[in-house]
């Protein structure tokens, strides 16, 4: 469905409502470039017209910046002139409902799409300039379920409602029955590079390879991801290693280097902590939104294109 100004628009105030933000994310992403990957999206049948892909995907945009549930983004559609604005949806024009946003969203999750919408935002941060490259930041986050933790064991157990989730314990979360969510973020930028998405029980240093982008100068990371196999993979690859050392169990004490060493590294990994606070306390991550792996990684992904886009905004500023 194609929008343009409208008759209320050219009447209408363009100090109505504006969103700098907004704005300028509207005019720095190359959106043809999405529009070009959605077109691949397979229609749903017969019905009335669907609503542009394009125009889709940046409402799920907006989901992930301010947090909001599908029930909650109709509303904002249907009231707020930014939003409408961002999205080239005109006044006479009706707003997609929750229904037809989260089918959708469903339709990006089944035909593989979001994995493919990631990497092409990542290469225009590239083409940019935006990410550095000086080093990858390594680190993973346990987020809650959707559905209740299920108690009691054998015949008393209770129905597990996400058959994906399961139970995982962080240094500051405790128990988390969930998900944990793995990114390599790019030190100086602060964007992400890489991400995934595990149930909560899976060990970080198992996926922590598939983070690293291997033209970075450098990989930090705390104790968590300390292997052998990988700081010699790191040398081979001339990467420096920022990886914190551990005494293994019962082993020897660190020697002076490696406290030294863990100091040094210990405030520079720790800015990757910055990323995971604006997900969860400002980008709704702070308990998963729905079931399953799959469903839950590609909100992760929504997320993560709409972090780096909101960074890169803020960066150009």
């Amino acid at each position: 469905m194609k929008t343009q100004e409208g008759f209320a628009e050219a009447f209408a105030s363009r100090r109505l409502e504006r969103n700098a933000r907004l704005e300028r994310m509207a005019k720095e992403v190359k959106w043809y470039r999405f529009e070009k990957l959605l077109s691949r999206l397979k229609p749903e049948g017969a019905g009335r017209p669907p609503y542009e892909p394009l125009m889709m995907f940046k409402a799920l945009l907006l989901q992930q910046w301010y947090g909001l549930s599908d029930s909650d983004l109709e509303d904002m559609l249907n009231d707020r002139f930014s939003f409408r604005r961002f999205l080239g949806l005109g006044l006479e024009n009706d707003a997609p409902d929750s229904t037809t946003l989260c089918r959708f969203r469903n339709r990006l999750v089944e035909q593989e799409l979001i994995t493919k919408l990631f990497a092409e935002f990542d290469r225009q941060l590239e083409a940019r300039g935006l990410v550095l490259k000086e080093g990858t930041m390594l680190d993973a986050t346990l987020i809650e379920a959707a559905t209740s933790r299920p108690r009691g064991s054998g015949d008393a157990a209770d129905e597990v409602k996400d058959p994906d989730a399961r139970f995982g314990k962080g240094s500051d979360e405790g128990w988390v029955y969930g998900y944990k969510a793995h990114v390599g973020v790019d030190c100086k930028s602060r964007l992400i590079r890489a991400a995934e998405v595990t149930p909560a029980n899976v060990n970080d240093t198992e996926v922590a390879d598939a983070l690293i982008r291997f033209d970075e100068g450098a990989v930090y990371a705390d104790k968590a991801y300390a292997k052998r196999e990988r700081r010699e993979m790191l040398k081979a690859r001339g990467i420096r290693d920022g990886i914190m050392h551990k005494s293994w169990g019962g082993g020897p004490k660190l020697e002076a280097w490696q406290v030294w060493c863990n100091k040094t590294i210990a405030p520079i990994r720790a800015e990757v902590e910055t990323v995971f606070a604006v997900a969860k306390r400002r980008m709704g991550l702070a308990r998963a939104r729905y079931i399953g792996l799959a469903k839950n990684t590609a909100h992760f992904l929504l997320l993560a294109i709409a972090y780096n886009m909101r960074r890169a905004a803020a960066m150009a500023a």
